[in-house]
């Protein structure tokens, strides 16, 4: 299900806002899973931020490998904040992600 039009408009300003450097391919997806029905009952802001983590996470960096490798998701997550603030600080991030940050 699509999200209605105000939460769409607000989760886009929010992904300019936090995001204004990030390759178009990225921000799409990132959208997209922003506006996913589990991320609903959250204010844009943060259903973009959730979204962004993820998407870096998974795209960008070795949290795969890692969890292959047999790494619990606590350990692999912890193992790849370097690499995900890389890239939150390539596309001009207006947050980085904080080691001692709790996350859904």
């Amino acid at each position: 299900m699509k999200a209605p039009t105000n939460r769409r408009r607000a989760i886009a300003k929010a992904l300019t806002t936090l995001l204004p450097l990030a390759p178009y391919a990225d921000i799409e997806k990132i959208r997209a899973d922003a506006g996913r029905a589990h991320l609903h009952n959250l204010p844009p802001s943060i259903s973009v931020w959730l979204a962004t983590i993820a998407h870096i996470r998974h795209v960008h960096t070795d949290y795969e490998k890692l969890l292959a490798e047999g790494y619990d998701r606590d350990s692999a997550r912890f193992f790849v904040i370097e690499q995900t603030n890389i890239v939150l600080t390539r596309w001009r991030a207006t947050r980085l992600l904080d080691s001692d940050e709790e996350e859904e």
